[in-house]
């Protein structure tokens, strides 16, 4: 019997499953493939929404561009995808106010594939859910976050995880708690304050 090796499935802190997809870049308005091996050494969000020409997911994407200047700062690569065709993508930025100006590459897994190794397909519709996927400069998911259809996200909450793990992988040890934003007390994991997290805040 041959060996046959399936494709890894997303797990947190594992390697993120690499792809390679035909993708619609808005802002040369022409058709380029990306592949995950090409972004090694950037920080990388692989936001999946449901579908184009929708209610909801335009409201997302906008909120998304309107972030592009704080996510360049970050350094982080934004990937929107779904598992329309580079022509629907196309037509949808043509068409939709919403998406106007909008400024990142359009992932097209119009073969399911991706989306399914991604745990996040929908195999009674062959839509994906609304998935983000954090993936770090080593190729490793550190954010997964996986909503239902008719519940949007948010820009600022993705951007605050982002700089949490930015900011504990620049200081190796070091814990976020709830509600951390950029440069706010921080925990060192020890026994010692195991019993004593509210005094290890106030210090």
């Amino acid at each position: 019997m041959e060996n046959f090796e399936f494709p890894s499935i997303v797990k947190i802190d594992n390697e993120a499953p690499s792809f390679d997809l035909p993708a619609y870049n808005p802002k040369t308005d022409d058709e380029e493939r990306v592949s995950l091996s090409d972004l090694k050494n950037k920080w990388v969000v692989l936001f999946y929404y449901p579908a184009d020409f929708t209610f909801v997911c335009p409201t997302e994407l906008k909120d998304m561009a309107e972030q592009e200047a704080k996510f360049n700062e970050l350094w982080v690569e934004v990937l929107a995808a779904s598992t329309d065709t580079i022509f629907s993508h196309r037509a949808w930025v043509k068409h939709e106010r919403l998406m106007q100006n909008f400024p990142y590459k359009m992932l097209a897994d119009h073969t399911t594939e991706i989306a399914d190794i991604y745990n996040i397909l929908d195999e009674n519709t062959g839509i994906a859910w609304r998935g983000t996927f954090i993936i770090d400069p080593d190729g490793i998911i550190r954010g997964i976050e996986v909503t239902s259809g008719p519940l949007w996200r948010n820009s600022d909450e993705l951007i605050r995880k982002i700089e949490a793990l930015q900011f504990m992988r620049s200081h190796p040890g070091t814990a976020c708690p709830a509600k951390w934003a950029a440069w706010a007390k921080t925990l060192t994991p020890s026994i010692k304050i195991a019993w004593e997290v509210a005094e290890a805040l106030e210090s």
